[in-house]
């Protein structure tokens, strides 16, 4: 892959190159010979295969772990998404030591310490990172899913975008089975609290109940901003700092 510095924009393939752009800037890239069919029978390509079908089968547990989170994501997320949390997934389904490889799944990675810990932590949004948000300790209660920010003072242990008033907290707990994929989500109450504080407050958020399910559970907190113009409360458009984080997978 190259940059093309032309002064000409083009989009498309022109004989054996191909132009795109991505992230703001134009690349070029040589188009392959290779043919679909030799990649498909060719046991030279036995490895390939094995590879695009483990990699097709991470993909289908990335989007179905999007699809989960529901309404949660559009509030926090960039376009870099994707292919972070596929680099964290292709990680955890190399933990599979049950299945032959090109079968390799999540689902069975996911049920090992070392691939629920390679999610814990794991922010969906790359420029919303909770931990460059929130500088005080989050408790955590892990049977009963409520968590809980003691003598918070956000003057000090916030660090919120220009233009907002305050920051909102929410939490939720999915139950996510990567096989059958059924889930199940609940959310707890929303709690906000006024920017530039100094006057320390307790945080509690409880899921209105533990989800049900035979599958992976993850903890997952909510961090949004908002602005407070005559009493009324509007979003911070900016989301770029707005954090969606899990906090633990077990």
């Amino acid at each position: 892959m190259a940059k093309s510095s032309s002064i000409i924009s083009i989009e498309g393939s022109v004989e054996n190159l191909t132009f795109y752009r991505k992230d703001g800037k134009n690349y070029v890239r040589r188009r392959s010979t290779m043919s679909g069919e030799r990649i498909k029978n060719d046991p030279s390509f036995k490895r390939t295969r094995e590879n695009m079908s483990e990699f097709g089968l991470s993909m289908n547990a990335a989007g179905l772990l999007r699809k989960s989170v529901g309404s949660l994501l559009f509030k926090a997320k960039n376009n870099k998404l994707n292919n972070r949390l596929m680099t964290h997934l292709t990680q955890i389904k190399k933990l599979d030591a049950v299945s032959v490889r090109g079968q390799r799944l999540v689902a069975n990675g996911l049920q090992t310490p070392e691939g629920k810990a390679i999610l814990k932590g794991f922010d969906f949004n790359e420029t919303g990172q909770l931990s460059e948000i929130v500088f005080i300790p989050i408790q955590l209660d892990n049977a009963t899913g409520v968590v809980t920010i003691t003598d918070l003072i956000t003057e000090e242990n916030i660090l919120a975008p220009r233009g907002a008033s305050h920051i909102n907290f929410q939490t939720a707990v999915l139950n996510l089975d990567f096989v059958t994929e059924e889930h199940q989500l609940t959310y707890s109450n929303v709690e906000s609290r006024p920017l530039e504080s100094m006057v320390p407050t307790d945080v509690t958020l409880t899921p209105t109940a533990m989800p049900v399910g035979t599958g992976i559970v993850f903890y997952l907190l909510l961090i949004t901003f908002s602005q407070e113009i005559n009493g009324v409360f509007y979003p911070l458009k900016n989301e770029e700092y707005s954090s969606l984080n899990i906090l633990e997978v077990l």
